[in-house]
């Protein structure tokens, strides 16, 4: 799972590059049999000349030409809104030579020589690229051709003469990728559109959202394609409504998306700002409707509100979402990383152009924006694949744990089962044994030889030890104390360090304790004393040499938590797993009862016990109780 990032960055990457592959082939012009054309001069005129000069003044006996390339840009005064190219022709050497014009921005174009008219068109929109191929004559080598739009930008793309067949070609496919990339996007939206019906409410949010985000920009890919307006220029006017559109859904469609994934950030400026581009969206909608109805009467208005004006939101928003993208990578929340990779590319793109958009006063052609849009969605998909792994992860976690709580349910039900059996036993034996006890103690005080004496004595040890364990088994079965008290930790613990030093020091050991004095628990005293004298004197007798214990106490909000750390023999991971188990023990005289009434009077207590150990290297009891204050 730590590749998974990488292994998305490699794909957007390949995917990239791929998409740029495609796009220069399709694309490409075959060099050898063209001309392209770099060198031209151009002139600034009024509408108010445009007849005259198209049709009845020759273009060559105009003054005021000025020499200019592909690469200069010549700014008009505020009269001009019209400009001529003046462009000679060579020699035209093909079967059927014609010009291609790769871009061009304005309302009118026209076409001609100083003797006759080639070409003339009218388009609505002065911001939608244009391209144009024109078949000329082979009796037009050598002449000079005038190329004139009605526009307020000296923007002209590649001018290139070739075959007619070979610039065909290129006129038709120039833009197709954008064609596929929509189709291919709207299909993906629609069925993650039907799929919704089959969601749970929870993920409804999202899934819509982002169904409806690559759909609107899938519209906005098939929109801005220069190979619509080539194939179906006579929808042009339909086709700039609906790129309209779609951008009025698309920019609160991904701020609500982001605000679904991620949370409505800081003081809920996502969702403030998300509520404002709905409103934003819907005055855009509202004048768009307005200059349609009226013939384009409001187009000034429109056009600043929904071009000029949203682009400077738009350029809010990705900064604000990419700088938001910054905070969750930040917070190292992989499907974050992978999402804000793929948004960072997309809104990084969508920020460039947008920012050399207003650099040059509009004479932009977007183009880069759609790689960060593929980018964008290869990031969706590469999260949708690690949600089936992560429920993939959980069905095995959950499977781990439910076998864990299966084995506990185990063990609870042998030790309720124990614990009713030893109660049982020890009522029973412990009476018989007590008469026993009583009969040897006259029997020792009437005899008086030495050896029977003896006997008789280790007779009662015998039964004092059978008496122990009776004790440990009803501690064990009913685990319940008579009193209740608030215990201080530090003197509890005092307390048991009096009473283990002498036997720490007959093994050649050390105590040391560490703990405050300010630590309180609720319990019973004297169980709480055994449960952990047991412990203690568990580590002494794992002693091999000179040994340490070390025991401390600290509080973490409302739980007391107790470390009883050793340098004994320790065990390995088979022996951990069966403390405090029915009749484990490491000891070769020990029954393992000791450990067991420990285990039951902490739980009893509410309190937890877990071990660490490692072979040769010592073991660490650490318990927790809930504080009492």
């Amino acid at each position: 799972m730590k590749l998974v990032p990488k292994m998305v960055i490699v794909m957007m990457v390949l995917i990239m590059i791929i998409l740029v592959t495609i796009t220069t082939t399709i694309g490409g012009v075959q060099q050898e049999r063209t001309i392209e054309i770099s060198e031209w001069k151009l002139k600034w005129t009024s509408m108010n000349d445009l007849t005259v000069t198209a049709h009845n003044i020759s273009l060559e006996q105009q003054e005021g030409w000025i020499v200019s390339d592909s690469n200069e840009s010549i700014s008009p005064d505020k009269t001009s809104e019209f400009i001529w190219y003046k462009i000679e022709l060579p020699e035209m050497i093909w079967n059927i030579p014609s010009l291609y014009i790769s871009e061009y921005y304005g309302k009118y174009v026209i076409v001609r020589t100083d003797s006759a008219m080639i070409y003339e068109s009218e388009h609505m929109n002065d911001n939608i690229v244009n391209k144009i191929i024109l078949p000329l004559e082979r009796s037009n080598s050598n002449e000079t051709l005038y190329i004139g739009v009605e526009t307020n930008k000296d923007t002209i793309g590649t001018l290139i003469l070739g075959n007619y067949s070979d610039l065909l070609s290129v006129y038709v496919k120039q833009g197709l990728i954008d064609v596929i990339l929509g189709s291919s996007f709207i299909f993906i939206s629609m069925v993650m559109l039907i799929c919704s019906f089959f969601l749970r409410k929870e993920f409804l949010a999202m899934w819509v959202s982002l169904a409806i985000i690559i759909f609107s920009t899938s519209v906005l890919m098939l929109t801005y394609s220069s190979y619509m307006y080539t194939l179906f220029g006579q929808h042009e006017e339909f086709f700039i409504i609906v790129f309209d559109c779609a951008l009025f859904i698309l920019l609160p469609s991904l701020t609500f998306f982001f605000e679904v994934i991620f949370g409505s950030g800081y003081r809920s400026v996502l969702k403030y700002f998300c509520k404002f581009q709905v409103g934003y969206s819907v005055v855009c909608f509202i004048l768009m409707l307005m200059n349609f109805l009226f013939i384009n009467k409001f187009y000034v208005i429109y056009y600043f509100v929904s071009a000029q004006m949203l682009g400077y939101t738009i350029i809010i928003q990705c900064i604000l979402l990419v700088f938001s993208s910054i905070v969750y990578i930040v917070k190292k929340n992989k499907d974050a990383l992978i999402l804000s990779i793929g948004f960072t590319l997309f809104a990084g793109t969508a920020l460039f152009e947008m920012i050399q958009f207003y650099a040059r006063s509009g004479d932009y052609n977007f183009i880069a924006w759609k790689w960060g849009v593929v980018s964008f969605i290869v990031s969706l998909i590469a999260i949708s694949g690690r949600k089936f792994t992560d429920n993939h992860d959980q069905i095995v976690q959950y499977s781990k744990e439910l076998e864990l709580i299966n084995n506990e349910l185990q063990r609870s039900e042998k030790l309720e089962i124990i614990s009713e059996l030893a109660a049982s036993v020890a009522h029973e034996v412990r009476n018989p044994l007590q008469v026993t006890r009583g009969f040897l103690q006259l029997l020792t005080e009437r005899y008086e030889q030495e050896q029977a004496q003896m006997y008789l004595i280790m007779a009662l040890d015998e039964l004092d030890c059978a008496s122990n364990i009776i004790t440990d088994f009803l501690t064990f079965a009913k685990p319940d104390f008579d009193q209740i008290t608030e215990l201080n930790i530090y003197d509890e613990l005092t307390h048991i360090e009096s009473i283990l030093i002498p036997l720490a020091n007959l093994s050649d050991g050390v105590v040391s304790m560490d703990i405050p004095h300010d630590l309180s628990i609720m319990g019973n005293s004297s169980k709480f004393k055994q449960a952990l004298i047991n412990l203690i004197k568990n580590s002494i007798e794992a002693w091999n040499g000179r040994g340490i214990i070390r025991i401390w106490a600290y509080k973490n909000n409302s739980i007391v938590t107790v470390h009883i750390e050793d340098n004994g023999v320790g065990m390995d991971q088979e022996e951990l797993t069966r403390l405090g188990a029915p009749y484990f023990s490491n000891k070769t005289k020990g029954t393992g009862l000791g450990l067991m009434v420990s285990f039951r009077i902490i739980e009893a207590m509410q309190g937890e016990i877990q071990y660490k150990s490692q072979k040769g290297a010592g073991t660490e009891a650490i318990i927790t109780f809930p504080s009492s204050k």
